[in-house]
């Protein structure tokens, strides 16, 4: 067999992509490169997401809004002044981006203006807060980047 410049450039190509397949599916297929999605439920979630606007717009609305502060026990939640604190229910989601077994969701039960998350339960870094919540059957949803 003759060896000339287009065997070499057909070899060249042939090799090429035979790396390209090889590395595809090694990526993969290999679980130290993780693919998940940001949550399981990511298409039910995106239906719901008209609420979510409207639950935003609410809280948007309000003359005080809620306001989060960083204390020595962990992170201070306050809701409005004007609310009964017993008549807030919700839950508040904080998910951290780098590490989904860190994310943790805590049900609002207040007898103050304010909720506390514990600093147990918060590692150094960014997080996205989340808190959704009702007060006389009216939606409101306040979403946060935060660094702790």
């Amino acid at each position: 067999m003759k060896f000339n410049w287009g065997t070499g450039i057909a070899i060249a190509i042939l090799a090429f992509m035979g790396f390209i397949m090889y590395y595809v599916i090694k990526i993969s297929t290999d679980k130290a490169y993780n693919h998940d999605l940001v949550s399981d439920a990511y298409y039910q979630k995106e239906l719901e997401y008209q609420h979510d606007i409207d639950a935003t717009k609410n809280a948007n609305n309000l003359k005080e809004n809620i306001k989060i502060e960083q204390t020595k026990e962990g992170l201070r939640i306050y809701f409005p002044s004007n609310f009964t604190p017993k008549d807030i229910t919700g839950k508040v989601f904080l998910y951290r981006p780098s590490n989904k077994h860190l994310d943790f969701e805590i049900p609002i039960s207040l007898s103050n203006t304010y909720l506390l998350v514990p600093e147990n339960r918060l590692l150094g870094g960014r997080w996205n807060i989340t808190v959704s919540w009702n007060y006389k059957n009216k939606d409101y949803l306040y979403q946060k980047e935060l660094k702790y």
